[in-house]
């Protein structure tokens, strides 16, 4: 087909990082985790698929073990795939059949405008759009939802921002520690990107304290193509127990509503996590 003889891959040393960030910027479907400076901090490695002079592009972030090359999907990174203005089910086919043959194993998420015709199988993502008022979007709550969010607030929490990520990277470690898959290096590279978008006023840090100031709940909003991505969470024991995670995205709902901006929670396929966002409406 056409679109697919005019699609290159590059290796990373031969692709024009402006030109693609410029496609990563004006893309209908675009996403904070396919930007260069992004990928670069995130991902092992990775080169690309181009299409024409940047007219849509697919980020490959690869591995190497034992002389075998894979592409893998890095942490914090919820989707890539094809990224472009005027995406269809042929172009992202053309897309996926140009990934090169030396990449024996494929394990990518494509992102949502990719998955029309899904190659195997769908993961699960819940969004909120914010552009109604406080009182319409929480009309839409659960009531268990609208329960806990009280009960946090009666028994004397508040919220507090800008707190240190180190304070949330902390929280989540010792939360996640039995869970697997997060190494220390994947810390490390959150914590460099973090440092990158605060620079660009592209982030922000929330929690839900109690009244001896300690962190029941907390997390870390990256900002993109007006979305706002809950990328990095770490709660408490004793923060579950009171509600404090659902006072938390009530407050940030709070803060944004009748805005144009999507909450993007980022999965998930969890049975209980998907229940919490789903009770958001």
């Amino acid at each position: 087909m056409g679109e697919q003889n005019q699609i290159q891959y590059l290796t990373n040393e031969q692709i024009d990082k402006s030109k693609w960030d410029a496609c990563i910027d004006t893309a209908t479907n675009g996403l904070i985790y396919a930007y260069s400076f992004y990928l670069d901090t995130m991902a092992k490695n990775w080169d690309a698929l181009v299409l024409g002079d940047y007219e849509a592009v697919m980020p490959l972030t690869w591995n190497k073990k034992y002389g075998f090359y894979y592409l893998y999907q890095p942490a914090f990174t919820a989707a890539l795939g094809v990224f472009g203005k005027s995406l269809n089910e042929q172009l992202t086919e053309a897309f996926i059949k140009s990934i090169p043959g030396k990449f024996k194993l494929v394990e990518i998420l494509l992102n949502r405008s990719n998955i029309s015709n899904p190659p195997n199988e769908l993961s699960s993502n819940y969004y909120l759009p914010l552009h109604q008022s406080y009182t319409e979007i929480g009309s839409a709550y659960r009531e268990n939802h609208s329960r806990n969010i009280k009960k946090a607030f009666q028994s004397g929490c508040a919220v507090k921002k800008n707190i240190p990520v180190d304070d949330i990277i902390n929280i989540n470690r010792e939360q996640m520690k039995n869970a697997g898959g997060l190494k220390e290096g994947d810390y490390e590279n959150f914590k460099n990107i973090f440092t990158q978008l605060k620079e660009k006023n592209q982030v922000e840090t929330y929690s839900i304290i109690n009244e001896s100031n300690s962190i029941l709940a907390s997390c870390v909003f990256f900002y993109s193509h007006n979305r706002a991505y809950y990328i990095l969470v770490g709660n408490t024991t004793e923060g579950k127990t009171i509600g404090a995670s659902h006072a938390l995205i009530d407050a940030f709902i709070k803060d944004n509503a009748v805005k144009n901006l999507i909450l993007d929670f980022e999965g998930s396929d969890i049975p209980n996590l998907a229940l919490f966002y789903k009770g958001f409406g």
